[in-house]
């Protein structure tokens, strides 16, 4: 039981990282009360389901252009100070919806605006974060870490709606915006106790050429370029969520609270197998982990669209959740051990985007397909295109199954 739960050894092995991890806890929680807040707030103002939407486009543009060329950025400065500016200015941000909230502004594109210069920051917060992980943990340890990490987010994504929705109803939704400031107080603090983080090597220039170094360097790694192509393809190809509305419709008869379950099944399964990932940090082989768990996530997704029950339902969708979460522990292991850290800012960008990106894309295939077919029929064709797509590249990318832990690193484990 002690080697299936998840494994804590980095919290003890390293203080550095157990500050992050509480301080990155926090500031995620108080991100999913703004999150829950900006929708509350768009929604109260215009009654519209469509500028709700918007939010989305708003995040996902600067995700997508921003995050891509924010990578050379983080292998030509000291990530610990790179960090920190970024984490103040998104407590400003922060702020900023708080004040607007406080004083009663009605406007949705200044909410837009907002979202859209959080987003602008985030894409380089989040991957030069990510490469903090190998320089605390060191090779064998990342594994647990990426799992603790993943554990992080899938709380967060739990308990910050529901809390949202108390302090709205007990003091308004502009205090969530005030908690969501407050919070980056302990990230901050996390950070700035970190020591100095450099890239190792000659530092990347800033420009077009430097994004282009980084894309042929993730082409060259077959175990890279196949981890990404395979999450890709899981999300893509088979992201569920845009489904739920007319799956609980059609199946349910609609009610609000079944609709919560469908929505929260998926990070349950994600807080499942994050709970219980302790054999990740036995495993070598990562990309044959994570090609085998996207099976699972594919196969989860084909019995949601046959299934009939609400039991049955969400019980497709945890196992989905929990294969999910493992997939992208292995492959954060795989990606940060394979690549050299003077290119893990890029690479983590190009990470960054595709985790942004692919799912939106996923979500917009998944409601076509669902208008046309059914969201049933939508899911399970979502299921076997993953499984599809994750059999192609296991053929034609046989070095990311074949990838394995340096010896000298596993020796280390």
């Amino acid at each position: 039981m002690r080697r299936l739960l998840i494994d804590l050894r980095p919290l003890r092995a390293s203080p550095e990282f157990r500050r992050l991890f509480v301080g990155s806890t926090v500031s995620q929680l108080g991100g999913q009360m703004t999150t829950f807040a900006v929708a509350l707030q768009i929604f109260t103002l215009t009654g519209s389901s469509a500028a709700v939407g918007g939010v989305g486009l708003a995040a996902a543009v600067p995700s997508l252009v921003v995050g891509l060329f924010g990578g050379p950025l983080i292998d030509s400065v000291d990530r610990r100070r790179l960090v920190l500016a970024m984490s103040s200015s998104l407590a400003l941000v922060s702020a900023a919806f708080a004040v607007q909230a406080f004083a009663g502004i009605r406007s949705i594109w200044l909410l837009y605006a907002l979202v859209f210069v959080q987003n602008a920051l985030s894409s380089i917060n989040g991957p030069a974060r990510r490469t903090f992980l190998p320089r605390l943990l060191g090779p064998s340890l990342v594994p647990a870490g990426a799992a603790l990490t993943m554990l992080s987010m899938h709380l967060s994504l739990v308990a910050g709606p529901p809390l949202a929705g108390l302090l709205t109803a007990w003091a308004g939704l502009q205090f969530c915006y005030l908690v969501d400031s407050l919070s980056f107080l302990a990230s901050l603090y996390a950070v700035f106790r970190l020591p100095a983080m450099r890239p190792e090597g000659p530092g990347s220039g800033r420009g077009p050429r430097a994004v282009a170094e980084g894309l042929r360097f993730v082409g060259r790694n077959r175990p890279v370029l196949g981890a990404l192509l395979t999450d890709l393809s899981a999300t893509a190809l088979a992201m569920p969520v845009a489904l739920f509305p007319a799956l609980n419709a059609q199946r349910f008869g609609g009610s609000p609270q079944t609709l919560g379950l469908l929505t929260a099944a998926l990070a349950v399964g994600g807080i499942l197998g994050s709970a219980l990932s302790g054999p990740v940090s036995h495993v070598h082989r990562h990309g044959r982990a994570m090609l085998v768990a996207t099976v699972f996530w594919g196969l989860g997704l084909v019995g949601l669209g046959l299934v009939d029950g609400l039991a049955a339902s969400l019980a497709c969708l945890i196992v989905a959740g929990t294969a999910d979460v493992l997939s992208v522990v292995f492959r954060t292991s795989l990606i940060q051990l394979a690549t050299p850290d003077r290119y893990r800012g890029r690479v983590s960008a190009v990470e960054y985007v595709v985790g942004a990106g692919a799912p939106e894309l996923g979500n917009f295939r998944a409601g076509v397909l669902g208008s046309l077919y059914g969201p049933g029929a939508a899911a399970a064709i979502g299921g076997v295109s993953c499984l599809a797509g994750t059999a192609l590249i296991t053929l034609t990318i046989p070095a990311l199954s074949r990838f394995r832990t340096p010896r000298e690193e596993v020796s280390r484990a």
